[in-house]
């Protein structure tokens, strides 16, 4: 996917005293990143119609077709993690410009073997899948600078917007796309002409980011996380976020059997509606003005339906849509069916997109969204690989009423995961008034050993009296701040009641490394402070609960050991 022109100084709030879905469009940050991005996806848009085409030319396998949108979504499943962890690491300015480079040499190569004519079908999957590494590696990047953007009431309108100004260009760019190489005899001159026009739209947006200054909501104080355990950070904050949790199933399933629709089009066009390029264009632009639709109404939708209401609809309008594509080949029904496909399937995936903004905090945006989109991406790749083999060994509408089957009996399974349910929280960091406790000089330490401060494990001890009173409310409250500590870097959690002392309870958590350790002191949001202080206050005594700080003691000889 193609950048947004990305933030150039701070947040601006803005007075809004009539909601509209347009408002972030007041902030003049946030409009100049918008209209780059729509230009700048136009040229995108117009590639993956010209590619596709282009791929019909070459070969008539169904399979290799399907792997178009395959290449072009593997790349994500594959790195999500990796560009997330990178993202939330290194300067994203320089990265985006790297890997925006990266897309305008993939592409521009492209061109000039499509214009000379030394491509195959090989060849074409090669250089889109080259494409779309870069595209994997910037876009968490990319979607993590949205808070830094609006207020952090506007995210929804502000996620609405961006697909909208992406399904503009989806509108757009598809039939722009099948003009150009129908304006052209030769389909290699015309799908190479759009080629070289999309490098000319990365070398815009690289422009862009040259110019940029950026300010970050979230830097640590502390040394950088390296790339693996940043990794593990990530995934370990996924697994204890049954709210990100949720998005992500969601996130997966939807895909998966929508993807057909992306993948089988050019085959409806072309087999059950002998259409060109022009008429593939004409279909895939229909979906790409009922996105745009969706994405400017989304916020009047959202105002009438929950998230999960706005999903089950789409699932329904769009098991029909299969069912449609597959068996009914008139294009004056076909049309409007897409459209309003387009229109459900952006309200579903920025719906989604939003409720993963909302979950995380700004020390882990990049890491959760390179997840988020790692999982879509999968869903995308492998729902495209199935119904391309299935449409390879049966038939088109086989695969396509396959698919809406499919997507009818998973989803009584797929909504007992619920988004968006209840009051957003509030993520924004908490600056603990106390200072970090300071390791005392030990006598004698291991000449092997690295550095204090980043050996471990450490574990943390936390002492609490509560009466019996207080005991049923305390074990509630302390077992909610067990996803805050596991979240936040923990590798082990427990809280033990004393069979001596009943009102003395320990609370004990490990981290890999003290270094870890200030870490998680960092990542405490408001929410998360929130959720100690209910602990605290059920804490009996006028003292507060007392903490040690220990760390693992590894077996040394007194050869090895040295004094100080």
């Amino acid at each position: 996917m193609p950048l947004e022109t990305p933030n150039t100084g701070p947040v601006v709030a803005v007075a809004n005293p009539t909601p509209s879905g347009f408002t972030p469009l007041r902030i003049p940050l946030f409009r100049d990143r918008w209209i780059a991005s729509t230009v700048s996806s136009v040229g995108t848009w117009m590639q993956d119609t010209a590619g596709t085409w282009l791929m019909t030319s070459l070969t008539a396998s169904p399979l290799l077709i399907a792997l178009m949108q395959t290449a072009a979504s593997l790349p994500v499943l594959l790195l999500g993690l990796l560009a997330g962890a990178t993202a939330d690491i290194f300067d994203r300015r320089k990265l985006l410009i790297f890997w925006q480079a990266w897309m305008l040499g993939s592409v521009a190569i492209l061109a000039v073997l499509t214009l000379l004519g030394h491509i195959s079908p090989w060849a074409l999957l090669a250089f889109t899948f080259l494409l779309n590494i870069g595209s994997a590696m910037n876009n968490p990047a990319w979607q993590a600078i949205v808070p830094e953007l609006v207020p952090r009431e506007l995210i929804p309108d502000s996620v609405s917007l961006n697909a909208a100004s992406n399904n503009l260009a989806r509108a757009l760019g598809p039939a722009l796309g099948g003009l150009m190489v129908a304006g052209f005899a030769n389909v290699f001159i015309g799908a190479g002409s759009v080629f070289l026009l999309n490098a000319l739209s990365f070398a815009g947006v690289i422009w862009v980011l040259y110019n940029w200054k950026r300010t970050p909501l979230f830097k640590s104080a502390l040394p950088s996380e390296r790339i693996a355990g940043s990794i593990m950070t990530g995934l370990r904050y996924v697994r204890h976020a049954p709210e990100l949790q949720a998005s992500l199933a969601r996130a997966f399933t939807f895909p998966f059997f929508i993807s057909a629709i992306w993948s089988l089009l050019a085959l409806v066009a072309k087999r059950d509606l002998n259409e060109g390029a022009i008429g593939y264009g004409i279909l895939n632009g229909s979906l790409g003005l009922g996105a745009v639709l969706g994405a400017t109404q989304l916020p009047k939708v959202r105002r009438r339906l929950t998230a999960d209401q706005i999903i089950a609809v789409s699932t329904a309008f769009e098991a029909i849509t299969l069912l449609v594509l597959a068996y009914v080949h008139r294009p004056w029904i076909i049309i409007p069916i897409l459209i309003g496909s387009g229109f459900v399937w952006t309200s579903t995936m920025s719906t989604l997109n939003t409720s993963v903004q909302l979950a995380v905090p700004a020390w882990v945006q990049a890491r959760a969204l390179g997840t988020y989109l790692m999982t879509f991406q999968g869903g995308m790749a492998f729902g495209s690989i199935l119904w391309g083999f299935v449409a390879e060994h049966t038939s088109t509408p086989t695969a396509l009423a396959a698919s809406a089957c499919g997507l009818a009996v998973t989803y009584p399974f797929i909504r007992r995961f619920h988004i968006l349910r209840g009051p957003i929280p509030d993520l924004t960091p908490h600056l603990s008034p106390r200072p970090a406790p300071q390791p005392a000089p030990f006598p004698i330490v291991d000449s092997q050993a690295d550095d204090p401060v980043h050996s471990g494990p450490v574990r943390v001890s936390i002492e609490y009296r509560v009466p019996a009173e207080n005991y049923a409310e305390f074990t509630h409250a302390i077992h909610q701040l067990r996803g805050v500590r596991l979240r936040d870097g923990a590798i082990r959690w427990g809280i033990y009641r004393d069979v001596i002392d009943p009102e003395r309870l320990n609370e004990t958590f490990l981290m890999e490394s003290w270094l870890d350790y200030l870490r998680s002191r960092e990542r405490i949001t408001a929410a998360d402070e929130a959720i100690r202080a209910r602990v605290r206050a059920l804490h009996k005594g006028n003292d507060a609960p007392k903490i040690s700080y220990q760390i693992y003691a590894r077996e040394i000889t007194p050869h090895d050991a040295v004094e100080d």
